[in-house]
């Protein structure tokens, strides 16, 4: 979802991992040399939607890189089959409440420029929530936990996976000993 968190964790667990780390949106404004909020203006959500198939499937073929995706590239069958099959996908599960939380006060995502953003936000979230589930590998339900936290739990999910080598995976803090 917008406000998932997803550039924001991807950045910081690709740091982590030692990887490359890309992000879709940035790739496609590369790609079609402009904002996306301007291309979706201009050429509409259909042709943004061509857009951002065209880039996934690119991004999916590379190794060695965390990928961070726009909220909606799910909606497509193609882009939830690439990312399905040819990477590991974690869903960043937010309430609409939480993401309208974080959001209240964008005015770059074109699909919340809208007179009730909360509630196009529970319309995105019920459109789309079975789509991010039926495509991810792991879901991870991020409430308000830090970046580093939500990091983590990432990190320890793959690592039980045995996806991650477990000397990447920070460990649990031990308690200091009480003394008496």
């Amino acid at each position: 979802m917008p406000g998932g968190g997803k550039s924001t964790v991807g950045r910081h667990l690709a740091r982590q991992l030692h990887l490359d780390f890309k992000d879709s949106d940035t790739e496609i404004e590369r790609r079609i040399g402009c904002p996306i909020r301007s291309f979706f203006e201009r050429e509409g959500e259909e042709r943004f939607r061509d857009v951002e198939q065209e880039v996934i499937a690119e991004l999916t073929d590379l190794s060695d890189t965390v990928l961070a995706t726009g909220g909606g590239a799910v909606l497509r069958e193609a882009n939830r089959k690439a990312l399905h099959d040819r990477s590991t996908v974690i869903y960043l599960r937010s309430s609409p409440e939480d993401l309208f939380r974080r959001l209240r006060r964008d005015t770059h995502r074109p699909l919340l420029q809208v007179a009730d953003p909360l509630n196009k936000l529970r319309e995105l979230h019920a459109q789309r929530d079975p789509l991010y589930r039926q495509t991810a590998h792991f879901i991870i339900e991020t409430g308000r936990p830090s970046v580093a936290t939500l990091v983590n739990m990432i990190l320890m999910q793959l690592e039980l996976a045995g996806l991650v080598d477990s000397s990447l995976v920070p460990s649990p803090v031990e308690p200091a000993p009480n003394p008496r």
